[in-house]
C-alpha cells in the first residue's frame, strides 16, 4: 500500500499528523496516548492531540511535568475521586481537569453518539 493511501484502520492519517510535529510534539502525544491505564490514555492523550499543534514551548514543559505524573494518582484526580494537591494545580492541570470534566471527554469522536 503506498504511503499516501489510507488503510481502513485509519492508520495512515495518524502517521500523517505525527509527521507534520516537530520530534518533540511526535514524543509528547506518544507518551500522553500510551500512558498505561485505559482512562489515562484516553483522558489525556485526547487532551493532548487536541492541542498539541498550538501548546508554546512553555506549555510543551508543562505537558511533559504532567507526564511525570503516576497514572493512579491522575485518574483519581481527573475523575474527582481526589483533589489535586495545591502544589500540582498548573495551569496546564487545571486545564486538563477542566477538559476531563466535560461530557464524553475522553471518547474518541468518531465512537460518540450523535
Amino acid at each position: 500500500m503506498a504511503r499516501h493511501e489510507r488503510m481502513p484502520n485509519g492508520a495512515s492519517a495518524m502517521d500523517d499528523e505525527l509527521n507534520e510535529l516537530s520530534p518533540r510534539r511526535r514524543r509528547l502525544l506518544f507518551r500522553a496516548r500510551h500512558r498505561g491505564t485505559k482512562e489515562t490514555d484516553l483522558l489525556i492523550g485526547g487532551f493532548v492531540s487536541d492541542r498539541i499543534e498550538s501548546f508554546s514551548e512553555q506549555e510543551l514543559d508543562e505537558v511533559e511535568e504532567l507526564l511525570e505524573l503516576p497514572d493512579v494518582d491522575l485518574t483519581d484526580w481527573l475523575s474527582g475521586r481526589r483533589p489535586v494537591p495545591a502544589e500540582l494545580q498548573s495551569p496546564m492541570m487545571l486545564r486538563l481537569m477542566e477538559a476531563s470534566a466535560l461530557p464524553g471527554a475522553g471518547i474518541p469522536e468518531e465512537m460518540r453518539k450523535n
